[in-house]
């Protein structure tokens, strides 16, 4: 399959789906992290219709203004911002999160955190997402890097519900993401893509045709 990883600069996920033998390529607005000839530098809108993607997997699209935990800054904003613009960055990333979930592509997934109601109401054509996972349930061992709590949630189309390759649980799983200290590379590492769940997507969703 002809397939596009959005918002990925690591290539995690690219490089899980190439693994598999498919034609995969990253996309962001910054370079890649391996200075890749597979990463296109672009906004992913400018992207989407380049090609004649089979599946649209956007890895970590900006949620900081959509989910949950940020929903606090809609009517406190934080030092050096104000109210106006953090509902105009919520619209902005609910704009983006419409744009690729009715994408013309026939198999999509987005994984994104539990979103608040007025990211919902913002986005076309909303619906509930289909599962949620954890790192943790794809790590090969207890001392493995991505044997790690951070639950995240999958919006599907037209692909199947990733079935877990660990019988790890929470009690063994390290809490390093949300223990994070303040810093200018804090989102990098809280938005990590992970080996292991990355290598499930490629095997599972790769497999459907």
């Amino acid at each position: 399959m002809k397939i596009l990883i959005g918002c990925e600069t690591s290539g995690t996920v690219r490089n899980a789906f190439i693994d598999n033998g498919h034609d995969a390529w990253s996309c962001d607005i910054l370079p890649a992290d391996d200075q890749t000839n597979r990463h296109i530098q672009d906004d992913i809108r400018n992207v989407l219709e380049m090609e004649a993607w089979d599946l649209l997997m956007v890895a970590h699209p900006p949620c900081t203004r959509l989910c949950n935990s940020g929903v606090r800054w809609l009517h406190k904003a934080p030092p050096g911002k104000t109210v106006q613009e953090m509902w105009k960055e919520l619209d902005e990333g609910a704009a983006l999160f419409s744009d690729l979930w009715n994408a013309d592509i026939p198999r999509i997934a987005i994984e994104n955190p539990i979103m608040h109601k007025h990211a919902k109401a913002r986005i076309e054509n909303f619906e509930p997402f289909a599962q949620s996972v954890q790192p943790y349930e794809f790590a090969d061992s207890v001392e493995a890097e991505d044997n790690v709590s951070k639950r995240t949630c999958l919006w599907l189309k037209n692909l199947p519900l990733l079935q877990k390759t660990s019988e790890l649980t929470r009690e063994t799983a390290r809490h390093d993401i949300h223990l994070a200290s303040p810093g200018p590379d804090r989102w990098k590492f809280r938005s990590k893509f992970h080996k292991g769940l990355a290598r499930a997507m490629a095997e599972q969703w790769g497999a459907v045709s």
